[in-house]
């Protein structure tokens, strides 16, 4: 994080944990619930679980939004008047900064309309109790660099690997050795060009040393 408290370019808020909240209004009664989530299959499969689980209740309401640069993003209002549920649990999830998060609140319809202010208020409130019990991080944009080299390479790549510390992703030690490796996206410029750097100067004199090697045997 940057001087002030601001966020740098490849940092992103999100949360570490589920929280959970409630609100009632008028014997009505509504189930919040803050995820972490990476995609929009992640937010399905978690979606299904809470229509399942409260099969039984009137509406399963809900935002998110995905991607570090928060380009995604779904409000759904589940039969409500529209924007009294969906938009207003997605204001809490941008009054915050928050990415990778889904929040869903399920209401029990207690028999007393509330009205369109009322909603407003409940979904909102809700929300925002369930996002305050979750545990906010920043993490790191990362960017993911392939890198394919011999395997007489191997102590040079690792040497850049313990140098920069990457996140290893994979590892593939076949015929051309190849490593995915996640680094912040600030770096990952920097790692490429250490990288690429060994194969223009380091190739030729492993080579030979193996060479040699395979010399003295």
């Amino acid at each position: 994080m940057s001087m002030g408290g601001l966020m740098s370019q490849d940092e992103f808020r999100t949360i570490a944990n589920v929280g959970e909240g409630t609100y009632s209004e008028k014997r009505s009664k509504f189930l919040a619930f803050a995820h972490h989530v990476e995609s929009a299959a992640e937010v399905r499969a978690v979606l299904q679980d809470y229509r399942k689980r409260y099969y039984d209740a009137r509406h399963v309401c809900y935002a998110y939004v995905l991607g570090a640069e928060r380009g995604e993003l779904r409000a759904n209002d589940d039969g409500e008047p529209s924007s009294t549920a969906g938009k207003p649990i997605l204001g809490q999830i941008n009054s915050l900064g928050l990415t990778d998060v889904l929040v869903v609140v399920v209401r029990y319809y207690g028999g007393v309309n509330l009205g369109t202010g009322g909603l407003i208020v409940a979904y909102r409130t809700a929300a925002a109790e369930a996002l305050a019990a979750a545990e906010i991080v920043t993490r790191q944009v990362e960017d993911v660099v392939t890198y394919s080299f011999p395997y007489v390479m191997m102590n040079a790549v690792m040497r850049v690997v313990k140098e920069m510390k990457p996140r290893i992703v994979s590892q593939d030690y076949g015929g051309t050795c190849e490593i995915r490796l996640a680094i912040r996206r600030s770096e990952a410029g920097k790692l490429r060009a250490r990288l690429e750097k060994l194969s223009l100067s380091d190739v030729f004199l492993c080579h030979v040393k193996y060479l040699c090697y395979l010399c003295t045997r």
